[in-house]
């Protein structure tokens, strides 16, 4: 079985609680480039927020998925092609590991499983919201990683492993070292990319790279520009492929 994110090199991830710059439109936003769209924020999600993105993107053909956060802001919409709920391996609270997906199965109506996936999160940066969101532990060495990458392909049957340092650009040392531990899952990493050059560093590790705040903070040419990063980092590194 063949997944779509096998194909992809760039995930643009909108955060609803945030706007765009003045003067861009979510039809500039479709028109980056970028792979697919994740909806999806650590604080101040509402249905209303999530509902309010997921229609202005609807119109344009850029596969789109909701990131949930919590239960309360899944959004039943046939305009969506999934949705990937996140799983933290390196949470000290089995809440984020386990118990909040026993709560999410609840929904009404349940999950459209045809169109759920898990994402093994494996957080590094101490100092973003999510890591205190979930209890992360950040203090892991190359080696840790790598084998939080192994146990989720391999004892949990993952197939994204997402290294996750959000607000700041992480350590191409731990995302190498989370790719050398896996054969077939997909490596998506998000952090600090913020143009051309941290696009194509981390691309020849990872096979997926999502970029988020900076479209928010820099708009739609700069998230343009990652995307090429990334695109020229696995046209160059088949490591990476």
């Amino acid at each position: 079985m063949t997944y779509p994110w096998e194909a992809w090199d760039h995930i643009l991830k909108i955060d609803p609680d945030k706007e765009l710059l003045a003067g861009e439109t979510f039809e500039d936003v479709c028109q980056t480039g970028t792979d697919a769209i994740e909806i999806g924020g650590t604080l101040g999600m509402t249905e209303e927020k999530m509902q309010r993105v997921i229609d202005a993107c609807a119109a344009y053909d850029v596969p789109l998925y909701q990131e949930p956060s919590n239960p309360s802001v899944v959004i039943d919409s046939p305009a969506l092609d999934g949705y990937l709920i996140p799983t933290v391996f390196n949470s000290t609270d089995p809440f984020w590991i386990v118990g909040a997906h026993k709560e999410w199965v609840r929904i009404e109506n349940g999950l459209d499983w045809d169109r759920t996936t898990t994402e093994a999160y494996i957080v590094m940066n101490p100092d973003a919201s999510v890591a205190e969101y979930t209890e992360a532990d950040c203090d892991q060495s190359p080696e840790d990683v790598a084998s939080y990458a192994r146990v989720a392909e391999k004892m949990f049957g993952q197939e994204i492993v997402y290294i996750e340092y959000s607000g700041t650009f992480g350590d191409p040392e731990i995302v190498a070292a989370a790719q050398d531990g896996l054969d077939d899952a997909t490596l998506f990493y998000g952090g600090g990319i913020r143009d051309y050059d941290a696009a194509y560093e981390m691309g020849q590790h990872a096979d997926v790279v999502v970029v988020g705040d900076l479209l928010h903070d820099a708009g739609c040419d700069a998230v343009a520009q990652t995307v090429d990063g990334v695109k020229d980092a696995h046209s160059t590194s088949p490591s990476a492929e």
